[in-house]
């Protein structure tokens, strides 16, 4: 996997948004580096001076990784609803961070305490979910909340769940990703 060429369609697509004639050989690209055309589900993170200034993924893979890329880079930086529309100026500053996802897997646990043994914090990226609600974070979340309790606490906030969630055996996946800067 060509990490150089990932970084480059995530900042092309954004690029687009400021000059129009500027366009993505997608069938080029695919021909020159394969593994674009394989089914694939990421996430684009724009940092801006070291903070959060957006992040748009996919977690399963519904399309090839090209267009999983160019849509989440997009995406992240013009649709995310906590933030304004990505400038010019900021475009020039941003760090892009691509995350390529392993398929979740569901974890089977008894309660908060078993489910505690089978994380691995730094590692997994989560995902709590139930019939109506989802919510996760990459593995990378990890080094703002370095604890089990506290990045728990996060997610279950940030999807809006009941804070007993885990002892009511609320859904939980996990997954790895490969990280490109």
């Amino acid at each position: 996997m060509n990490k150089d060429i990932l970084l480059k369609i995530a900042n092309d697509a954004i690029a687009c948004k400021f000059d129009e004639s500027f366009k993505i050989d997608k069938e080029q690209l695919i021909k020159e580096y394969p593994f674009l055309d394989e089914p694939a589900a990421c996430f684009v993170t724009l940092n801006l001076n070291g903070e959060l200034r957006g992040c748009i993924g996919s977690l399963e893979a519904y399309d090839m990784l090209i267009d999983d890329l160019i849509s989440n880079a997009y995406n992240a930086a013009f649709l995310d609803p906590r933030f304004l529309e990505l400038s010019e100026e900021e475009f020039a500053k941003i760090d892009l961070e691509i995350s390529i996802l392993t398929p979740a897997i569901k974890l089977e646990y008894k309660d908060k305490a078993d489910l505690k043994s089978k994380i691995k914090v730094g590692l997994h990226g989560v995902v709590l979910m139930d019939e109506e609600e989802r919510s996760t974070f990459l593995p990378q979340v990890w080094e703002q909340y370095q604890n089990f309790e506290e990045f728990f606490e996060k997610l279950i906030i940030k999807g809006n769940f009941d804070k007993d969630c885990l002892d009511k055996n609320i859904n939980v996946l996990v997954y790895e990703v490969i990280k490109v800067k």
